[in-house]
């Protein structure tokens, strides 16, 4: 398998939402899905990428997670 920063996927209860792409990041996000999908253990569609690659964008942004501890802690 590549190393690509998204990993296995977490099964969890779904909120649905509905979203409007460019074509150029939908393009990208069904290689993505695939290239995950190459090692043959597990097919991903491309929807399912998007919870976990929005979740590690904001687990990784460092002025996210202080404003998040600030609320947080406010409470």
């Amino acid at each position: 398998m590549s190393a690509l920063k998204l990993a296995g996927l977490q099964d969890d209860t779904p909120v649905k939402m509905t979203i409007e792409l460019p074509a150029d990041i939908h393009r990208d996000l069904v290689l993505y899905a695939e290239v995950l999908s190459g090692d043959g253990e597990r097919a991903y569609a491309p929807a399912q990428l998007i919870a976990p690659m929005l979740n590690r964008f904001m687990a990784t942004d460092r002025s996210f997670g202080a404003a998040k501890a600030r609320q947080q802690s406010a409470r």
